[in-house]
């Protein structure tokens, strides 16, 4: 039912997506979709929920250039693939609906928080770095320079670069503000 949904929120979008088409291309009878999301914002809701748990958590390289290394590659490689024309649909219709707003936070922005909290953790636990206030202060960097230059502001004169490209150039950036020096 994942597949089916995320290709018809792909193709649609939220607004153009049915739980007859999801359960058609899921060789399903709408009943049976029913039985488990009561609406359609239920099955974009589980999807997407579904979708961040098959993320997976972050990995202890055991250095501060390392976990960055990491965190932000994996972050590529959700905007770049599949993961990012998810986003991309529930960023869109998240700003007036409050539902999946949430879901975005939840399933989404918060275990990147978290990630980084450990990180930072382990960095300032080494010696890497000096103490941070806020150590969501850093995911808030990577979620947000990540997800506007993908999504919001490629045109003409700055085109969309890849999730990839985004993470090597904040990997340095990042590095000296968290008070460290790239390799």
């Amino acid at each position: 039912m994942l597949e089916a949904t995320l290709e018809v929120l792909y193709e649609k979008g939220y607004g153009g997506l049915t739980t007859a088409e999801v359960a058609k291309r899921a060789g399903v009878s709408t009943a049976t979709l029913y039985r488990r999301w009561s609406s359609k914002q239920d099955l974009v809701i589980g999807t997407a929920t579904q979708w961040a748990r098959d993320l997976g958590p972050g990995e202890d390289t055991g250095t501060l250039d390392g976990d960055l290394t990491a965190l932000l590659r994996d972050k590529a490689r959700t905007l770049d693939g599949p993961g990012g024309r998810l986003l991309h649909v529930l960023i869109g219709e998240a700003a007036h609906n409050p539902a999946l707003a949430q879901v975005l936070d939840d399933a989404v922005v918060q275990p990147v928080r978290d990630r980084a909290a450990a990180l930072v953790a382990r960095a300032v636990g080494r010696g890497d770095i000096p103490p941070l206030e806020d150590t969501h202060v850093l995911a808030d960097l990577v979620v947000g320079a990540m997800v506007s230059r993908v999504f919001l502001t490629p045109g003409p004169s700055s085109p969309s670069p890849t999730g990839e490209a985004m993470a090597r150039e904040l990997r340095p950036f990042l590095l000296r503000a968290l008070g460290a020096r790239p390799a």
